[in-house]
């Protein structure tokens, strides 16, 4: 990555959802030479312009690094090796950043199949969607220290902390283990604020209350800023996102062995499933 200069270069977003979008833009806005690329067609991302690149094999061929913030491993899978393709272009990107949050174990298995192919960073990312339009995400980094720090003025552009903590697959190991503390607490607050009326206690006040005392939490403290702070649980949306993300830290824990977790992991997953929507309040 030293032989061309990082502003010379041309960076890719694959997924241009909640996340992907704005930090997309983030990048754009920061000067950097920046294509997107989605499924959905370019008159869902107007704020691109001329930088969204519809067919996968142009983009593939045009970027030198990769983002690929798309939601899953089914998804990344496609960009990859399937539909997309783009790991088998003759002119593929020469780094991949993968800030899905996936298995740690996928993560590792893709560092072998793009061997010789194109080098790997796993960026996962903390903030949510908010945080995303704001600049101010968490970044957790894997890889090599070279490729991080030329790396670092892209990411400065979308976050506001980083934490290299090893090799590749080392920052999503840590992503997916605080995403389930994340989950956990999103079931527990969203619990308590349930039973509140039956105390006679407000929610609103009850979280707080929570805020300065030893229920704090991101979610709680952020509820009314948190956009899918009071959906239901549903595959499609932010909650079915959590849950996609719980099972990635089963799968990491248990090696992909099922009869290994512990019945509190699994009453989390449980619980992220029975998530009804929160019809309190006038938000």
């Amino acid at each position: 990555m030293a032989t061309r200069k990082l502003t010379e270069k041309t960076i890719g977003v694959a997924g241009l959802g909640d996340m992907g979008y704005p930090m997309a833009r983030r990048m754009a806005e920061a000067g950097f030479r920046i294509l997107g690329h989605d499924v959905r067609p370019a008159s869902d991302f107007p704020l691109l312009g001329e930088r969204f690149v519809t067919d996968p094999s142009e983009f593939a061929g045009t970027v030198d690094i990769l983002f690929s913030v798309v939601r899953d491993i089914r998804q990344t899978e496609a960009l990859l090796f399937g539909e997309q393709a783009m790991a088998s272009h003759p002119q593929a990107p020469e780094l991949l950043v993968i800030c899905s949050t996936v298995s740690p174990r996928f993560v590792s298995g893709l560092q072998e199949r793009l061997s010789g192919k194109m080098r790997l960073v796993d960026a996962p990312m903390s903030g949510g969607p908010y945080s995303a339009e704001a600049g101010s995400l968490t970044f957790m980094l894997g890889g090599a220290e070279a490729d991080i720090s030329a790396l670092m003025p892209l990411l400065q552009t979308m976050g506001e902390t980083f934490h290299h903590l090893g090799p590749v697959a080392a920052g999503m190991s840590c992503k997916v283990l605080n995403n389930f503390v994340c989950a956990a607490s999103v079931a527990a607050v969203r619990r308590v604020g349930l039973l509140a009326p039956e105390f006679g206690l407000d929610p609103d006040k009850l979280r707080e209350v929570m805020s300065s005392s030893s229920g704090s939490s991101w979610f709680g403290d952020n509820y009314d800023r948190i956009k899918f702070a009071r959906e239901g649980y549903d595959p499609g949306n932010t909650m079915g996102i959590i849950r996609k993300d719980v099972s990635a830290y089963l799968d990491a824990v248990s090696g992909g062995n099922e009869a290994l977790l512990e019945d509190f992991e699994q009453a989390v997953a449980r619980a992220m499933e029975m998530l009804p929507p929160d019809g309190t309040g006038d938000h």
